[in-house]
This record gives structure tokens, C-alpha cells and sequence, in this order.
């Protein structure tokens, strides 16, 4: 059972979407299939979700876009990671990586003593 956007952490769609992109410019939708594809089908970007939250990557400067001609031969707004993605993503992803350690320690600690 996949986990819908609803079910993501505040703030865990930019990070997800950063690290998508930073294997490479894609489209929207592209993006949103590479997140599935990345986690193996776990989770599922709605577009909804996930166009607001490239404009504010966009608005910050960890993305830029630009209108390509998709595989398919029609127009597409193609996304790509920039330096300063690259830069606050490294930082996000410690901060993710400190957080889940912490309730890794939590949960890991309740089942011992359960």
C-alpha cells in the first residue's frame, strides 16, 4: 500500500522532488512518475501537490525551468535542479536523516521495553 501525498511529512515533497531532479531535468509529470519509480511505487505524487510546490522551488532558486520538446514531440515545462537546490538539498537531507534517526531511537526503544 503506497502512501499518498496527504500521508508525506510538511516540507517532504520539496525534498523529494530536489533529489528526483538532481538525477536530471525532467518534466512535470516525469518528476512526479520518477518519485513512484524511486520508491519503488511507496509513494505517489499528486499532481496537485506537486506543481505548487515546483513554483516555490522555483520562487526560492533551487529550481529552474525551462519549455523543451518532451520525447512525445509536444511542449513541456522541463525542471532542473540548480546550485543552490543542490546545496539546500544536502542540508535537508542531514536534517531527514537526523529526524528519522531520532525516532528510529524512539520507536526502537518503545518495542524494546514493550
Amino acid at each position: 500500500m503506497g502512501l499518498g501525498q496527504n500521508d508525506l511529512l510538511r516540507g517532504t515533497l520539496d525534498m523529494l522532488a530536489l533529489k528526483a531532479l538532481s538525477v536530471g531535468p525532467i518534466h512535470g509529470w516525469g518528476l512526479a512518475l520518477r518519485i513512484g519509480q524511486l520508491s519503488r511505487d511507496a509513494l505517489a505524487v499528486n499532481q496537485g501537490s506537486l506543481y505548487p510546490a515546483l513554483q516555490g522551488l522555483k520562487r526560492r532558486g533551487w529550481v529552474k525551468a525551462e519549455w523543451r520538446t518532451s520525447d512525445n514531440n509536444r511542449r513541456a515545462v522541463y525542471y532542473a535542479i540548480t546550485r543552490s537546490g543542490l546545496k539546500h538539498l544536502e542540508k535537508e537531507e542531514a536534517r531527514w536523516r537526523e529526524a528519522t534517526a531520532a525516532v528510529n531511537s524512539v520507536l526502537t526503544l518503545a518495542i524494546a521495553e514493550g
